[in-house]
């Protein structure tokens, strides 16, 4: 695995979650990790996945225009966190999708592909200022993979330290207020609900 997908946590917060499930077969591990996996490439659909608490997210193409494809290196993803928005970003939050690592092999023993994020700015601003409620070093990192017939799908938060010099004191004030929120534990639910969801079978069956 590539060392710069999960990085190191120089400074603020890090958070690690793994879910793990046991199937009963190689044949049903590969389709729950297929699942999976693009369960995790598909950020539109990570609201109803983690529950009606957690955020809302667009996925568009790096200059702000939604994309129907699962994510792709350099995309954007757009969120809509509960609560005041973000000046920045118009209202919304952004992350920029950094990395990803695809190492998917059916025939093999074990398989991953995991995607980071970082926090950026609105592309369609011309300002370049961060629009997230963590500072531009705050990067998530989500991981599935598959050993045998089991997956593991997991998050690792890393440098998630308040966007707090923003140049407007009331965005300051709202970006450390949601931060707090996040480092008190309501990013922690939502992740851990999604992040479980991802292996979870089809609905229906």
């Amino acid at each position: 695995m590539n060392k710069e997908l999960i990085p190191q946590n120089k400074e603020g917060k890090g958070t690690d979650f793994k879910h793990t499930v046991t199937l009963a077969s190689v044949e049903e591990a590969r389709n729950c990790f297929q699942r999976a996996y693009k369960r995790m490439l598909n950020p539109p659909v990570w609201h109803k996945l983690a529950g009606s608490m957690s955020a809302s997210f667009v996925l568009t193409g790096e200059h702000g225009d939604p994309v129907d494809p699962l994510a792709q290196e350099n995309d954007r993803i757009r969120i809509d966190i509960p609560g005041p928005g973000n000046a920045a970003g118009k209202g919304y939050d952004w992350v920029h999708v950094e990395m990803i690592e695809d190492q998917t092999d059916e025939h093999a023993t074990a398989e991953s592909i995991g995607m980071k994020v970082r926090a950026c700015a609105d592309p369609k601003q011309e300002k370049g200022e961060t629009a997230h409620f963590f500072g531009h070093e705050a990067t998530s990192t989500f991981l599935v993979s598959r050993n045998n017939n089991e997956v593991t799908a997991s998050y690792y938060g890393r440098n998630e330290t308040p966007n707090a010099d923003t140049g407007n004191i009331a965005n300051n004030v709202r970006n450390a207020l949601v931060a707090f929120g996040a480092f008190a534990g309501l990013s922690e639910l939502q992740w851990n609900s999604l992040i479980k969801a991802f292996s979870e079978p089809e609905i229906g069956s």
